[in-house]
């Protein structure tokens, strides 16, 4: 099984209450790819520039990730820059530059036109519809989004909302996306135009998954200190999909509920430390441990 992740390999520059790191890799693809590997392949579609570390290439490619589909051209590599304050749920952006992913068109090899599991991360929405002209015969195709393209490009995004199985968005872009300040309304407006699951994601308060005549709520693991909670999104959405992608299930309930707690659990981990660090020394027994913590946590 393999997951195809059609998404961002980037720098940042992030400021916490921690600390300040400057110019750390990041990225949606980056993170969704990493929190994925401990379950499936993935395989990423994406661009960097001749400044992307070769270190990080190879650390990629150590971690089993498919990097077919990754180009590198002339020029820098996307870069983004944000802050933190003591609420690590909000974050104000500093500086943003796409650099060789503002001209980048996303182009599927040939092998991977053909896997059952693609995520089209938060990139333009035009993009993810050109994407699913490639893709053949998926058995999942999940999206996420962000405020940019909500205002910028709703209808787009709106269009693409209707071809996709399952939607991951933060509770900030569900209200804004649908006008709806009620989250269980809210989503099940958005199950109306079209995916059969919608992933809220909670920051702290964890995250609600919402189906036809199905809700779940999972919460975060416990944490005194947030350090970095920039890649928890893409980390949540990785966890999930691999899962799912690895045990071939993708409409039972219970799997969907296992799934959320498996993404909750690798968004956990992320935020211990700034950027992908964590992933450096990160092992399945320690996800599988902190699974059986979230277990007791839920349980009476």
């Amino acid at each position: 099984m393999s997951l195809v992740i059609i998404g961002s390999l980037a720098f940042d520059t992030i400021e916490t209450p921690f600390g300040r790191k400057e110019r750390i890799i990041g990225g949606s693809g980056t993170y969704c790819s990493l929190a994925a590997s401990f379950f499936t392949q993935s395989k990423i579609v994406g661009v960097v520039g001749e400044d992307f570390p070769d270190e990080t290439i190879e650390f990629l490619k150590g971690k089993k990730i498919d990097l077919k589909g990754l180009e590198v051209r002339p020029g820098k590599s996307f870069f983004w820059e944000g802050h933190y304050g003591e609420d690590p749920n909000k974050r104000t952006t500093i500086k943003t530059e796409p650099n060789v992913y503002e001209d980048f068109r996303p182009q599927l090899p040939p092998d991977y036109k053909k896997d059952e599991t693609v995520f089209l991360a938060n990139i333009d929405p035009d993009q993810q519809d050109e994407i699913l002209t490639q893709v053949l015969q998926p058995r999942l195709i999940a999206m996420d989004t962000i405020n940019l393209w909500i205002n910028q490009k709703r209808d787009s995004l709106l269009k693409v909302l209707e071809k996709v199985d399952l939607y991951f968005a933060n509770d900030e872009e569900v209200r804004l996306l649908i006008g709806e300040k009620n989250l269980i309304k809210a989503g099940k407006k958005i199950l109306d135009r079209g995916p059969s699951f919608v992933v809220i994601k909670k920051g702290e308060h964890g995250a609600l998954v919402l189906g036809k005549d199905f809700v779940f709520g999972v919460p975060a693991h416990p944490c005194e200190e947030v350090i970095d909670p920039t890649g928890a999104g893409d980390s949540f959405a990785g966890g999930f999909l691999g899962y799912l992608d690895k045990m071939n299930s993708f409409d039972d309930q219970s799997e969907i509920r296992r799934a959320a707690v498996y993404g909750s659990v690798l968004a956990s981990f992320v935020i211990e430390d700034f950027g992908i660090n964590r992933f450096n020394t990160l092992t399945m027994k320690e996800i599988q441990d902190r699974f059986d913590q979230f277990r007791k946590l839920v349980s009476f």
